[in-house]
């Protein structure tokens, strides 16, 4: 069960219809997720939307890649919706299966592509470290270049804070779907 409840249309501020409206006429098309919390602080709900759709709509990094780092900090942070919306992206953006499972069970994937193995050892570094490495980082430089290093951090963090949101405030999963990670 949510922590916050979930604000009707009927019952919304011109902020939150705002907020709302622009949600369900984007990108997007709907409102779930940790935007059911964010509608709550309007004018935050805005400003990190507008974050969120550069991070994973028009950032540098092919999908493959971005969805790699989104499941990655999924994962590091269990959050389990933020999972199950993102892994049918990552197989969409081309990350493969197998890798995938790997992520999900916390093991160290085979990778095929160089492109991969640098941004996840950049992302688990990160995560772990709270920093990384001159290696790791001019590893992961070469592989997407200097706008794409600062897209990764930005999609790393963008989803951090997703990740924290959905767990905080206990975003629920669609009726009939069991968490798909384990603690």
């Amino acid at each position: 069960m949510p922590r916050l409840p979930a604000v009707p249309p009927s019952e919304m501020t011109d902020s939150q219809r705002r907020f709302h409206d622009d949600i369900v006429s984007g990108p997007r098309g709907s409102m779930r997720g940790p935007f059911l919390a964010w509608i709550h602080s309007p004018d935050f709900a805005d400003r990190a939307q507008k974050l969120g759709e550069y991070c994973r709509f028009n950032s540098v990094l092919e999908p493959r890649l971005s969805e790699l780092a989104i499941l990655i900090t999924a994962r590091n942070w269990t959050a389990q919706f933020e999972w199950f919306a993102h892994e049918p992206m990552a197989l969409a953006g081309g990350l493969s299966p197998e890798v995938i499972a790997d992520i999900r069970e916390r093991k160290t994937p085979s990778f095929d592509e160089a492109d991969e193995a640098a941004v996840y050892a950049f992302c688990m570094e990160l995560h772990r470290e709270h920093k990384v490495s001159d290696a790791t980082y001019g590893k992961a430089l070469a592989q997407v270049g200097e706008q794409g290093m600062v897209d990764l951090v930005g999609v790393l963090g963008y989803y951090g804070l997703v990740s924290m949101t959905l767990n905080v405030f206990e975003a629920a999963l669609p009726d009939g779907v069991p968490p798909p990670l384990s603690s």
